[in-house]
């Protein structure tokens, strides 16, 4: 055979070296095993990254030109690849863009692009999710009304309604006329359909609003949502509500002793309780104040003051005067009047009233006694 086809030899030597040969790899032999996008889901405005991992699955190099992003809605920030070089065989390669999504709400493809130098391109659509929705606060607790200078609880509530993790959560009162502790709270990461509640003790000086910043990330993105709570003053419903009642005033030579109770009709607590007089009364010995204490809802405790009271007085203020449990001052004026009482120009309220009460009664007596003597002479 050899003899008869000297041409035959070189021809199945080829081929032979062909077979034996590890055959070129291709773009098919490229693929994109991996995408991924931070944050996952974009805001509007948001500055994203995007990944793109390729890997080279044929049994030779392969040499590769430019890399590139192309997107008419959310739009490449960078391009760094304007040349790749070669993959080699089972390696792979990682590229990274930045992106930005100055779209609305959506799904979007920018589109992944790898130039092969031999020939070829491989184009992959990249999906990237644009949210807009913004994490949300309310206010979880806070009093029925508010009172000068009397700390009330407030409860601020964050919720993520995003598809994604929020990180770096925070909430900071701001505004003035009030004392807020904390003066801040850091929740941190807050994950999707994820809630914080967040306690701040609020004690206003004057009527104002509260703004609750809260400020979260998104990626590197800052973001952020305010919450406004205005604080207006008016009646406290729960307060502590101290009352007198069955209040007696009797002189006692030349002064005053008034007793009687006082009762708690509030429904809280009413602290550090003690009962005076003001002017024009003066208090004085041996009760110009006293002490109650504690009064809890419903409870009842006896008084005694004692005071001196010109004599055109007719009413002296009983003060009340009281603390929350908060330690915030309250006072309560009751006006009582001095029964009694002679007509102008006495001084001794307890010895010039029984005189002049036995004056009349003398005068009555002689009267009687004239109309007795006249109807004897008839």
């Amino acid at each position: 055979m050899g003899a008869d086809h000297p041409a035959l030899v070189p021809a199945l030597f080829v081929a032979a070296c062909l077979l034996a040969a590890p055959a070129a790899a291709g773009p098919a032999d490229v693929t994109v095993t991996s995408v991924a996008v931070d944050p996952p889901v974009l805001m509007r405005g948001d500055i994203g990254t995007l990944t793109v991992v390729v890997q080279n699955t044929g049994p030779s190099t392969v040499s590769v030109g430019r890399a590139r992003l192309y997107g008419d809605s959310v739009v490449p920030v960078s391009e760094p690849y304007p040349s790749v070089g070669d993959i080699g065989a089972g390696t792979g390669r990682t590229f990274s863009f930045t992106l930005r999504a100055d779209v609305p709400d959506g799904v979007y493809y920018p589109e992944f692009s790898l130039d092969f130098r031999e020939n070829g391109t491989l184009r992959y659509p990249v999906p990237v999710r644009v949210d807009d929705t913004p994490l949300r606060a309310t206010i979880a607790e806070r009093p029925d009304t508010f009172s000068p200078g009397r700390e009330a609880a407030i409860t601020v509530l964050v919720g993520n309604p995003r598809p994604n993790a929020a990180s770096g959560v925070q909430v900071t009162p701001l505004g003035t006329g009030f004392a807020v502790t904390p003066t801040g709270a850091f929740i941190g990461n807050l994950a999707p359909d994820g809630a914080r509640a967040v306690p701040f003790n609020l004690t206003p000086a004057s009527e104002t609003n509260v703004t609750f910043a809260v400020t979260w990330r998104n990626g590197q993105n800052s973001h952020a949502a305010n919450l406004t709570l205005p604080v207006s003053f008016g009646e406290d419903k729960r307060r502590a509500d101290p009352v007198a009642s069955n209040v007696e005033v009797a002189p006692e030579g030349n002064i005053y002793r008034a007793t009687g109770d006082i009762a708690n009709a509030g429904l809280e607590s009413a602290r550090s309780v003690i009962v005076t007089v003001g002017p024009p009364a003066a208090p004085t010995d041996p009760y110009r104040v006293y002490v109650v204490g504690t009064l809890d809802p419903d409870d009842v405790a006896p008084f005694e003051v004692t005071f001196r009271a010109g004599a055109n007085v007719t009413e002296v203020p009983l003060i009340i005067e009281y603390r929350d449990s908060d330690g915030n001052p309250s006072t309560v004026t009751v006006p009582i009047s001095i029964e009694n009482r002679t007509a102008e120009g006495e001084t001794a309220a307890g010895v010039l009233v029984p005189v002049a009460v036995a004056g009349v009664l003398a005068a009555a007596a002689a009267l009687a006694a004239l109309w007795y003597l006249r109807r004897r002479r008839r």
